[in-house]
């Protein structure tokens, strides 16, 4: 049912004209001011970090610990200027299967220019500042595939090296900050990584510190002394704002927002309590403090993220849009579930207060809901980088105690088979990745030599050397050009309900 609807753009000046049902912040704008600059303050951190901060704010905590956003990347500009033209204020409307509400948040104060280093390095300058908060994808670290470490001969890596006055990279650019804090005796900050890697905080630090070594090793033992880099295990589904979000934001909820955010109603943050220089009460918001992120960590990439690439391909390869579309197809959700019962869920460690069966079943509905419209595409993108840190980890895991790997040795079959570039139907699949040329290139290779597909050595490392693997891959790959996905589907399930 459409909703009468303010005509004027959502801002500080028309938070009053706003629909009863929206839910509004309860801080005035003048009474916060910043300590957190979040570098890609894109739907998933608005619909998770600014959520929980603007709960505090409006509970009348915390008020100095308001967001400044900055981004490198210039296709965040259209977002930025969306968001400065609306005072920074950004509608999050939080969804179950039979519900909907609209959240105001109003928990960031600036949106820096996009790619503007020198007032990036300003902002960081300022000892408000006090924490650095990250949501950059899981490819921004600089990790090398095989050894899980910084890259250190990265050519980005050695150009930020070689001139850090001048620095592109984000992790140039902390470094660049954290060199000015010490020039000029000014506490560090926290470093705070909010992607969904194994170790986030740890794999931060690496870059960080890690670059920092490469100008100047007593600049690395400063800010390995005097930073920290806490660990946190970070879970909502919030997928991409396109023209149906916003439509829906102006029919169904009156507001006139250019670039809401549209998530599930489930969120959840585990936090290591390792702050340097102060951080908010988060912990009065719902926020775990633990002493060992690991295991939360391990459940949910293994878990949610490697279960969303289970389902990802074979959906992209038939033609189904959306994730919970694709939750409906039985060979897809049979496929889920029994790779997930037999080949991932076990390799997971024990986690406090968790049954880790009812958490996939959670995981399941979570797909399901039929109001996120989260697209297969979405989820099918830039797995380059996410394949190694969602999938790989548990095949090495399973070979190394001796365990089958048919299943994942199908999810990337069927990653490969996706990147040859058209679905089922003949359909063309567009560029899906930062590296699409180099895998589109591959899986044309594979397709009459599977091994070929294997030599993405940063995505595989050493796994090419495996005989189980590169055996139950090939198997895999063959079996989906010669009888389709369905087929390959219902080949492995049946293995296991006969």
């Amino acid at each position: 049912m459409n909703k009468t609807h303010n005509k004027k753009a959502l801002s500080l000046a028309t938070l009053a004209d706003l629909p009863t049902t929206a839910i509004k912040p309860a801080h005035a704008r003048d009474s916060i001011s910043m300590g957190i600059l979040h570098f890609g303050p894109g739907n998933f951190h608005r619909a998770h970090q600014q959520v929980y901060l603007n709960k505090l704010m409006s509970d009348g905590l915390n008020h100095d610990w308001a967001v400044v956003g900055a981004s490198i990347m210039p296709g965040d500009k259209p977002l930025r200027d969306i968001l400065i033209g609306q005072d920074c204020l950004g509608t999050v409307v939080e969804q179950s299967a039979d519900k909907s509400v609209a959240r105001v948040i109003g928990a960031m104060i600036d949106y820096l220019p996009v790619g503007d280093v020198q007032a990036i390095l300003a902002a960081l300058g300022d000892p408000a500042i006090r924490i650095v908060s990250l949501t950059v994808t899981e490819g921004g670290y600089f990790v090398d595939a095989e050894t899980g470490l910084f890259d250190p001969t990265h050519p980005a890596i050695v150009q930020d090296a070689q001139s850090i006055d001048e620095p592109k990279t984000i992790f140039g650019i902390i470094v660049n900050a954290l060199r000015q804090r010490q020039q000029n005796s000014l506490p560090a900050f926290t470093v705070m990584s909010c992607d969904n890697l194994p170790h986030n905080g740890k794999v931060a630090q690496g870059a960080v510190i890690g670059l920092a070594n490469l100008v100047d090793p007593e600049l690395a033992d400063w800010i390995d002394k005097h930073s920290s880099f806490p660990n946190g295990m970070v879970d909502r589904i919030a997928p991409a704002t396109g023209e149906r979000e916003k439509s829906m934001i102006v029919s169904e909820h009156g507001i006139n927002d250019g670039y809401p955010v549209f998530c599930e109603d489930y969120l959840q943050w585990v936090l290591e309590d390792k702050f340097v220089n102060g951080r908010p009460s988060l912990e009065k918001v719902g926020v775990q403090f633990v002493d060992d992120v690991a295991p939360f960590e391990t459940m949910k990439i293994r878990i949610l993220n490697g279960g969303h690439a289970v389902i990802a391909y074979p959906a992209g390869l038939l033609d189904i849009e959306f994730a919970d579309q694709a939750m409906t197809h039985p060979l897809i959700l049979k496929f889920l579930e029994t790779i997930e019962q037999q080949e991932i869920i076990p390799t997971v460690p024990p986690v406090p207060d968790t049954d880790l069966g009812v958490y996939f079943e959670h995981v399941k509905t979570r797909f399901a809901n039929p109001k996120i419209g989260d697209t297969i595409r979405r989820l099918c993108l830039d797995g380059s980088n996410r394949q190694p840190k969602f999938i790989i980890p548990t095949i090495r895991d399973r070979i190394a105690s001796t365990q089958t790997v048919d299943g994942l040795a199908l999810v990337s079959a069927l990653w490969c088979r996706y990147c040859y570039g058209s679905d089922e139907t003949g359909k063309v699949i567009e560029p899906n990745d930062p590296s699409w040329a180099l895998l589109n290139e591959s899986a044309k290779k594979a397709r009459k030599d599977p091994y070929q597909w294997l030599l993405l050595h940063d995505v595989y490392g050493k796994l090419n050397e495996n005989e189980q693997f590169v055996d139950a891959f090939s198997v895999q790959l063959n079996r989906l050009w010669a009888d389709g996905t369905e087929s390959a589907l219902d080949s492995y399930v049946q293995s296991f309900h006969q």
